[in-house]
């Protein structure tokens, strides 16, 4: 229950604009967390919502996206992604299911040591969302435009 929760905050975060405002101020317990978990990474920026702060930075030529709990729980990690890079056979059924449905957003979603991977697709009548955890699509959600 609290894994859909939190996927369901960060694909409305990913889906749909924020409102949120960054700001340079986080809590000692996500900032120490943060240090131990990516020691050189370089924070882009932060936003602070209700229930959790969203980190976005940069490793390795990477940007990435920490979501914390205000105790300094690291609660999931996302960064974007191109088709180029998912799993041949989640790219390759993609294709084949969807062909005629461009992609607007692709994200690898990392919690607990486990990756998914969630795709937002559309036509000229729907939007959808579907997600994989490496076996094939599942429908997360849909909109019918």
């Amino acid at each position: 229950m609290k894994q859909s929760i939190i996927v369901t905050v960060l694909l409305t975060i990913f889906t749909s604009y924020s409102y949120a405002k960054p700001t340079a101020d986080i809590n000692a317990s996500i900032k120490s967390s943060f240090h131990q978990e990516f020691q050189n990474a370089q924070i882009l920026s932060t936003e602070s919502y209700q229930t959790f702060t969203k980190l976005t930075f940069r490793m390795n030529d990477a940007v990435l996206s920490a979501f914390y709990a205000e105790n300094g729980e690291l609660l999931a990690l996302t960064r974007n992604i191109l088709s180029s890079q998912l799993p041949i056979n989640l790219l390759t059924n993609l294709k084949k299911r969807f062909g005629n449905y461009w992609i607007t957003d692709l994200f690898e979603f990392e919690r607990d040591g486990q990756s998914s991977y969630y795709v937002s697709i559309e036509n000229a009548d729907t939007k959808m969302t579907l997600r994989s955890t490496g076996e094939g699509w599942q429908l997360y959600s849909s909109v019918k435009k």
